[in-house]
């Protein structure tokens, strides 16, 4: 068994060893060994050459490292919280997610923006959104959703070997979950595709599909709901762009019932474009009853413990959400 938070420091030792290229720079990454310790050891072990302390200027060294991409390093930018981003989303989507586009591919932008994404526990609104659907929306992006310390650390490998930009989109609170880890897994060669979604749970009645800390909850909801005869498939999403349609469709072909989970805002969420591709395409025929959506709140996320619970999707939300779709 391992932790979210040794495998994300497995990948990260692994990829600095194997090329010489890779460097990761933040706030607390190198003498502290990180805010959350995905980097402990990795500053003894590399100097500061590889592993790179910064001031607490998001804007400024997101714009180093994608000018060090661009110049043919290979960066792993660190945002303490998703929410520090939005201080250097112009050079995240501006600079690093056009730039091949516009440059017609000669200048190819291989850097990994990461950290933890989605609401932790009790740091209010400013520290608590889901940035999924936001950086989803923009061409030139990959954006990953790891759950378990096997997405961890394959989308973490794939992620800095990929030539393009891609957003890694942890969760704080998964840091400290011990997942089992294959024995392929801790290979030094294991990557997780970007791109291709996993079937967590198979099941005949309802097509659960997830992404990050969700994950878990609809396997606890699916346990739950099993004892009642109803079994349901989880797909843990994986990927949010290019979101692997295609699992899904093959799912809610064969379970004629769809729900979504996510933490973040319903609208134009990571569940709305998967119920809009669903219903554009070959599937829609196969459905039996509206797909749901269980998503965060629509509210910015409040401080106190009961409402910030109430605010983010809980287990017997989704066990209700199912439940309704196969009107039971």
């Amino acid at each position: 068994q391992v932790t979210v938070r040794d495998a994300l420091n497995q990948a990260l030792d692994e990829e600095l060893e194997r090329d010489e290229r890779v460097f990761l720079l933040g706030e607390e990454v190198a003498q502290y060994d990180g805010a959350y310790k995905i980097s402990r050891g990795l500053w003894k072990k590399y100097g500061d050459k590889r592993i790179i302390d910064t001031p607490i200027s998001e804007m400024g060294f997101t714009g180093i490292a994608v000018g060090a991409a661009m110049a043919g390093l290979r960066p792993v930018c660190e945002f303490m919280t998703f929410n520090f981003s939005m201080q250097a989303i112009d050079q995240v989507i501006n600079s690093a997610a056009k730039t091949c586009y516009m440059s017609a591919g000669t200048i190819p932008v291989p850097i990994v923006f990461r950290g933890p994404n989605g609401a932790s526990a009790g740091v209010a609104a400013q520290h608590s959104q889901c940035f999924a659907a936001w950086y989803g929306h923009c061409p030139g992006l990959k954006v990953v959703s790891p759950w378990s310390s096997e997405d961890a650390k394959g989308l973490l490998k794939a992620s800095i070997r990929d030539d393009n930009p891609v957003v890694m989109l942890e969760n704080e609170l998964l840091y400290g979950v011990p997942f089992e880890i294959s024995e392929q897994a801790q290979s030094k060669d294991f990557v997780v595709p970007i791109g291709k979604a996993k079937i967590e749970r198979e099941g005949t009645h309802v097509t659960l599909v997830a992404h990050s800390r969700p994950v878990g909850h609809c396997l606890e909801a699916a346990s739950i709901l099993a004892k009642e005869g109803v079994e349901c498939e989880v797909i843990n999403l994986r990927t949010i762009r290019p979101m692997d349609i295609e699992t899904v469709e093959a799912s809610v072909a064969k379970t004629n019932h769809l729900v979504t989970v996510e933490g973040g805002w319903p609208q134009f969420g990571v569940g709305s474009e998967i119920c809009a591709r669903i219903m554009e395409g070959s599937a829609f025929n196969y459905l039996d009853a509206p797909a749901v959506r269980v998503t965060g709140a629509d509210v910015p996320m409040p401080y106190a413990k009961i409402l910030e619970d109430n605010c983010i999707p809980q287990v017997k939300d989704i066990i209700f959400a199912v439940k309704k779709t196969l009107n039971i």
